[in-house]
């Protein structure tokens, strides 16, 4: 036998031996699922990388698959709340385990490691694998953003704000096409640029709203998936020197100058050079204070959070302000309401108010909670593993060690929870002319337990004040722009509908006056 034949004879005993295991010796082999998905992470691949983002609905129609058909409605089906969805991790879809998947500080949760490739920056908080580790480099920054500290930079969102509709008056008197999301793009990019850097990108200077940073999260993006499988693509991507890539991709230039500008300002952080805006610290201030070891003080891991801050910081938050104004210029019996609503702590259109004084409003709450449901924010599902813990879920163990996920989208959109769940209701927030919670612990944007969403202050501040602002003040008329191009149809980490990324085109057509 030729080396070549003794070789493919190897590995396809390797192949056989390996299946037989997962189908039949591993762990997970009692837990429901395909048998393709146990044996091979190719199903996953499929119709994440070669499908663009379509796992996340084969996962919804897995769990229909392996629940069955009602007994009482045949054409209605109960969904298996627990299935295996590759040969290492488990999909659970029952919103009374989510707590247990994203558990609080007293039981620890890492992340999962051949997952966080996804993400693209190995040495952000975002990618941090371990619990230990996380608590720690959350600790870091955690008072940059708690309420306290958000409420502090209150002028500087209004500011921003009050920016934003100064452009959208020149809007209105030209009678010009405003691309919304990137509209608001430009404004949270402003707003996180000045909170971290110390000073404003200026994004919504630019006549079309350009934003560098959303041009970054677009690049990420579009290859997340990829790379989950092939990480080592971005240590070949980081490698190439900025003056090769612009030759490669001249295009690219104005998103490689912004890259280039937080590599300059990491390095002259470490070198003791600081900035501030109105008197507090910057984000590359807290990251490198003496307190903190060495090894957590390197150029590229200053770099890599800084970068995560400020996609953070720009663009979910953007959708799902962009989201809210869809509905709210497409239904205007719900703008009416919502306007009337406003005059209690907006009296005039020109008029200021808090973030704490409107997030007392019920149907601001309802609009904001509605918005946050179906544009979902960060939509992969977010693997978790308890290094130490054996869960049960039913009659089925899971490991320690198991990677284990339930998506945000299908909770979001889950009908026993929300009946109607594509309806836009911002009732389904109020009992009584009063804020309901009953349900808020359904919304899940920003995920839960000892990884929540370290930003979560920020973005309440900027959704309340930025969706009241604009909606007491404004109306719109949708240009080129339908319900299906505010529709997530693919899971690219943040939502794609039918064209792509988030694209909204509106008309402002009223500027009320008093």
């Amino acid at each position: 036998m030729s080396f070549l034949g003794l070789a493919l004879l190897v590995a396809t005993s390797c192949l056989i031996i390996r299946s037989i295991y997962r189908l039949y010796l591993h762990p997970l082999r009692r837990i429901p699922g395909p048998r393709l998905a146990a044996i091979t992470h190719l199903y996953e691949f499929y119709y994440d990388v070669l499908c663009r983002g379509r796992f996340i609905w084969e996962i919804e129609r897995l769990h229909k698959q392996y629940g069955g058909p009602s007994f009482l409605l045949l054409t209605s089906f109960i969904l298996r709340p627990i299935i295996r969805i590759n040969p290492r991790e488990v999909h659970v879809i029952d919103p009374s385990f989510y707590d247990e998947i994203y558990a609080r500080n007293c039981r620890p949760r890492d992340k999962d490691a051949k997952f966080v490739p996804t993400f693209g920056l190995p040495f952000s908080l975002l990618s941090t694998i371990g619990h230990r580790q996380h608590r720690f480099r959350r600790s870091i920054l955690s008072s940059f953003f708690s309420k306290r500290s958000v409420m502090d930079i209150g002028f500087l969102i209004e500011e921003k704000t009050r920016k934003l509709m100064q452009r959208l008056e020149e809007f209105y008197e030209n009678q010009q096409v405003v691309q919304l999301d990137s509209a608001f793009v430009a404004l949270t990019s402003d707003i996180i640029t000045s909170y971290c850097y110390g000073e404003s990108g200026d994004f919504l200077d630019d006549s079309s709203f350009r934003s560098d940073i959303r041009d970054s999260v677009i690049d990420a993006t579009s290859i997340c998936h990829f790379v989950r499988f092939f990480p080592f693509v971005i240590s070949m991507i980081t490698a190439v020197p900025t003056s090769v890539m612009r030759i490669i991709m001249p295009g690219k230039a104005g998103l490689l100058d912004f890259q280039q500008s937080i590599a300059e300002k990491a390095s002259q952080t470490l070198k003791g050079s600081r900035s501030s805006i109105a008197g507090h610290e910057t984000i590359y201030d807290k990251l490198v204070q003496p307190s903190i070891p060495a090894e957590e003080r390197s150029i590229q891991r200053i770099q890599d959070e800084s970068s995560l801050v400020l996609a953070a910081g720009t663009e979910t938050t953007s959708r799902i302000i962009t989201i809210a104004m869809f509905y709210l210029s497409t239904n205007k019996p719900m703008l009416d309401t919502l306007r009337a609503e406003l005059k209690r702590v907006l009296p005039t259109p020109t008029s200021s108010t808090t973030w704490v004084q409107l997030e007392k409003l019920p149907y601001l709450t309802g609009v904001i909670r509605e918005s946050l449901r179906l544009g979902h924010g960060i939509t992969c599902r977010l693997p978790r593993v308890a290094p130490d813990e054996v869960l049960k879920y039913g009659a089925f163990e899971i490991q320690s060690g198991t990677p284990m996920s339930t998506s945000t989208v299908l909770l979001h959109r889950n009908a026993d929870i929300f009946p109607d769940p594509d309806k836009f209701d911002p009732n389904r927030w109020i009992n009584k002319g009063e804020i309901d919670n009953t349900l808020a612990r359904y919304i899940v944007s920003f995920t839960r337990g000892s990884r929540i969403c370290l930003g979560l202050n920020l973005a309440y501040s900027e959704l309340y004040t930025v969706i009241a602002y604009i909606a007491r003040r404004f109306s719109f008329e949708m240009y080129n722009t339908t319900l299906e191009d505010v529709t997530v149809t693919r899971d690219m980490m943040v939502g794609y509908t039918s064209r792509g990324d988030l694209q909204v085109y509106a008309k402002v057509t009223n500027l009320i006056q008093e």
